[in-house]
């Protein structure tokens, strides 16, 4: 499958707000799962969130609430909503499209 690509990512203040965005190419984009995950600085990746084909959501209980995922098929792209960032939040976010990992895109939150 065709390497997704993340973008979005950057440097913000605690409290603040990031969309990251993730396009792939390929005919199948409207009809497979998607989803986010992310690593930290000494940590294992973690999943953040995913959304099937018919787009029902799911989301790890670190971000529930404050990150919204979401897809527009018109346009092959996954989004990341994330909003009331913290700190903790700093990452490598990676996007998945179908069995395959995007490169990721690096999020910093700073105090």
């Amino acid at each position: 499958q065709v390497q997704p690509v993340e973008s979005g990512g950057g440097l913000v203040q605690a409290g603040e707000s990031l969309r990251l965005s993730c396009s792939a190419s390929g005919s199948i984009f409207s009809i497979i799962a998607l989803g986010w995950s992310r690593q930290a600085p000494g940590k294992q990746r973690e999943w953040v969130a995913s959304i099937t084909a018919g787009g029902s959501t799911n989301y790890a209980d670190s971000v529930k609430g404050r990150f919204t995922i979401s897809r527009d098929n018109a346009k092959n792209t996954v989004y990341l909503q994330m909003n009331s960032l913290k700190p903790e939040d700093t990452a490598v976010y990676y996007c998945k499209y179908g069995l395959s990992w995007g490169q990721g895109t690096q999020v910093t939150v700073s105090s």
